[in-house]
């Protein structure tokens, strides 16, 4: 593969100026990306902090024993044991079909920058993948975007979910997966590949019980011999290791409110928009009541002194809350200002990997992880990958767009341009003529029906909006036949901007793996994976 390396801007203006490391906005973060010497500085804080490592390298061993492994896998839980390991780690929901590409982009780069970081450091540096199970928000995980007949068209798994549960509690009926996925391969198109991709996806289906079995299996399949480690924040088991954490988290839990909108006047104070949502009455913390089988989202209610969720549907105080927690610590669940501070307490982070969105929302955080007397770890954006087929670049070619432009705005403006440039001049004139004097001489009949029977005048209406309409028809007939000489061109437009900016929107946020997978094998990841990347903010173009 031969990689391009371009400066595209952020889908956010806060993320642009991360990844230039701009004065204005390295105050809301503790270390700089990218700096051997702020590594050095973050080991040297990391050697002072004690981490359950045992506890989580045992957690991952068991939780991992279901899914695909390799030595390489092993290797990994094994470093994770070690003293002076550091971890790579970074987070995704359990999108269908492993979600849209950025899900992947996140899972290479937490891969490769652990790759890079143990070669810099000279010390065990393990990939960890998050998986949040925890979440509830079924309707985004629960789809597949499909180029159909040069459109996007969305494909959504059909089972319904009613209540609020985790995600990682959604159980898969296999039998509607396997003919859903089915259906939904052999749209991409079939290639020399789609036989094999088939009887991948339904070795996955058959070895997974709910969405995150199915997820991780995917995930794992692709990338087991590269040590990666993964952890599902909705399993049981992962959250009695974080049993003490969550008591933290309620004793402190008015502080790190506080913290939070702190921390977020001073990013608004710098001009910058707010991504988290916040109040005073944030607890940040998810309960789960197993009675109306759904996940609540608690707030502390300052007049009584108690904490509760849902209209008041429940209630506690905070000598109650704590107990449960020691008793029941699978009932709770962070929301996203307390899943970082989780993530950190647990695991030695030289560096979490984070998409735009997310960059944005850590440093919201800083004064939240001061309370607590650590630091955010170095935060490093994600590698932001695009796949460049050649016969994508050949139309990218012949009409002479460039690729840059292509990637950040579409090609809307261009074939704009081409289309006023075929446009029959003449043609369009003669219909204006038309269209004005038939007005003109319905005004003289108007003028002139008014006098002999206005009550005719309906009927006059109705008959020049008739004639403009079949005029209006004719035109468009006609303009139409002038595109269809350069069907082919027009084409080659809409070819480009559903392969690379579909429906206005990045490629990694629309397109799913398995499209490419079915196009170029199972072996694609492997190309992939043996491709050298550089952590240096471009965007990464990949010629396929």
């Amino acid at each position: 593969m031969e990689i391009l390396n371009l400066s595209l801007p952020a889908t956010n203006r806060f993320a642009s100026n991360y990844l230039e490391q701009s004065a204005d906005i390295q105050s809301f973060f503790h270390y700089r990306f990218n700096d051997l010497q702020e590594d050095k500085k973050r080991i040297a804080e990391l050697n002072n902090r004690p981490f359950p490592r045992m506890e989580v390298a045992a957690h991952i061993e068991n939780f991992m024993e279901r899914f695909p492994t390799s030595e390489a896998v092993m290797k990994s839980i094994n470093k994770l044991k070690k003293d002076n390991s550091l971890v790579v780690i970074g987070g995704q929901q359990a999108g269908i079909l492993t979600g849209p590409l950025y899900s992947i982009h996140k899972v290479i780069s937490i891969i490769k920058l652990a790759e890079q970081k143990e070669r810099q450091l000279g010390i065990p540096v393990i990939p960890v993948f998050w998986i949040a199970g925890e979440d509830h928000d079924f309707q985004e995980v629960n789809h597949v975007f499909v180029p159909v007949k040069e459109k996007i068209d969305k494909w959504i798994y059909p089972e319904k979910v009613h209540q609020k549960k985790m995600v990682s509690d959604i159980t898969l009926n296999k039998d509607i997966c396997l003919s859903w996925v089915e259906n939904l391969i052999k749209n991409f198109g079939e290639t020399e590949h789609t036989n094999g991709l088939l009887e991948f996806a339904e070795a996955q289906i058959v070895k997974s019980d709910t969405f995150v079995d199915f997820f991780a299996h995917i995930i794992m399949e692709l990338f087991k011999d590269y040590g990666l480690l993964i952890v599902d924040s909705g399993n049981r088991d992962f959250r009695q290791i974080q049993k003490e954490l969550f008591r933290e988290q309620i004793v402190h839990h008015d502080v790190i409110t506080f913290s939070l909108l702190e921390q977020q006047k001073q990013i608004g104070k710098n001009g910058f928009p707010i991504t988290i949502e916040a109040s005073e009455r944030a607890a940040n913390l998810f309960y789960y009541d197993q009675r109306a089988n759904e996940r609540i989202l608690l707030e502390f209610d300052r007049e009584f002194d108690r904490f509760v969720g849902k209209s008041g549907t429940i209630t506690f105080s905070k000598e109650e809350l704590v107990e449960l927690v020691d008793e029941h610590p699978a009932k709770f669940s962070n929301n996203v200002v307390t899943r970082p501070l989780m993530q950190e307490w647990l695991f030695p982070t030289i560096a979490f990997i984070a998409g735009p969105g997310e960059i944005s929302y850590w440093a919201e955080l800083k004064l939240v992880f001061e309370h607590f007397h650590i630091k955010m770890p170095p935060i490093v954006p994600r590698l932001n990958i695009t796949f460049l087929d050649r016969s994508i670049e050949s139309d990218i070619s012949e009409l002479n767009l460039n690729l840059m432009d292509v990637l950040s705005k579409g090609t809307e403006k261009e074939r704009e341009q081409f289309l006023a440039a075929i446009k029959d001049k003449e043609l369009a004139v003669l219909f204006s003529s038309t269209i004005e004097q038939l007005i003109k001489q319905y005004k003289m009949i108007e003028a002139k029906t008014e006098q002999l029977d206005r009550a005719l005048l309906p009927m006059l209406k109705k008959n020049e909006n008739y004639l403009l309409k079949e005029i209006g028809f004719l035109q468009s007939k006609l303009e139409e036949a002038v595109k269809l000489k350069h069907d082919v061109l027009l084409k080659k437009y809409a070819r480009v901007d559903l392969a690379l900016r579909p429906d206005g929107f990045p490629q990694e946020r629309v397109w799913n793996v398995f499209y490419y997978l079915n196009q170029y094998g199972l072996t694609f990841m492997n190309k992939l994976m043996a491709e050298t990347f550089e952590f240096d903010g471009c965007h990464k173009v990949l010629k396929v």
